[in-house]
């Protein structure tokens, strides 16, 4: 029989405004809440610090940017080793002059910086305009050991790619995590809005399954310009299970608690990773194989 291994994971799901500094406070007041109901890894969404500004070009928004690690950084890093919580924080960075990223840091329990993520899938779509901002990711997919479990991050658009979460997974994440910016544009249908939700749980659902790995993906809330932010942020186990699910329409933290056991339990009785034919996917690395 195997072990129990639980650890409870927190998610922030959060409006932001155009006040940094308050958008800064109001996340690090949320964890400071969920580490007080026992969480150990804490999750924002993406760019928590700002409103999303990618729904334009606009050359003030350069000045969001910072230096990772810097001083958000530095900050939680105090926020983490004071309350014994790891934490990962979606980030606008500045590289250097006219070179940026959409980058997750990732802390430790103790206070410690693991290092970073570099979004590696950067959309140009309307009113998520990131191709103007975001140069793609050189850091590869990546696997930070925390405290209390081996995660590894992903930022939003990476979500839709089965080759980015397999990869993250070949590492050894025991969770994946998504810090995410997704809505609604106001002129859609409504017709749409379930089924657009939906698929983007299904497809993360499908990555928790295929890799039998935990899944979380904190996304923000909140009208901003011409986006309704939908919210949903969700937890799924490695059999698709939904251990938690946010609403549509209203701010939450919550933790949920993921028994990390239970990898090695699906893992034995659907063995994906033992059948998988490496030898047979080398044109996967093809545009397309015409």
């Amino acid at each position: 029989m195997s072990h129990q291994n639980i650890i409870k994971l927190g998610i922030v799901q959060m409006k932001c405004t155009e006040d940094l500094k308050q958008n800064r406070d109001q996340a690090v007041e949320q964890i400071r809440i969920l580490a007080a109901q026992g969480a150990q890894i804490i999750c924002l969404q993406e760019l928590y610090s700002s409103l999303y500004f990618c729904q334009q070009q606009d050359e003030r928004f350069f000045e969001l940017a910072e230096p990772v690690p810097g001083p958000t950084t530095q900050n939680l890093q105090a926020v983490a080793k004071k309350l014994g919580v790891a934490i990962v924080a979606s980030l606008f960075e500045k590289r250097s002059a006219g070179l940026y990223h959409n980058t997750a840091a990732v802390i430790d329990a103790d206070g410690s910086y693991l290092g970073k993520y570099r979004k590696m899938h950067i959309p140009d779509d309307p009113c998520y305009l990131e191709k103007y901002y975001f140069t793609p990711g050189d850091l590869g997919y990546q696997v930070f050991r925390t405290k209390y479990a081996r995660v590894g991050v992903l930022i939003c658009w990476d979500q839709w790619y089965p080759e980015a979460a397999r990869l993250t997974a070949l590492k050894g994440a025991e969770i994946i995590i998504y810090p995410t910016a997704i809505g609604w544009l106001k002129n859609e249908e409504s017709a749409l809005l379930a089924k657009q939700y939906n698929a983007w749980k299904a497809v993360q659902t499908g990555h928790a399954i295929a890799n039998e790995v935990f899944v979380v993906a904190p996304n923000r809330v909140g009208e901003e310009e011409n986006i309704r932010f939908w919210g949903g942020s969700f937890v799924v186990d490695p059999f698709g299970e939904t251990l938690y699910q946010a609403p549509h329409d209203k701010e939450e933290s919550v933790v949920v608690s993921c028994n990390l056991s239970r990898i090695e339990t699906y893992r034995r009785n659907w063995p994906f990773f033992r059948d998988r034919r490496i030898d047979s996917y080398g044109d996967i690395t093809k545009r397309m194989d015409d």
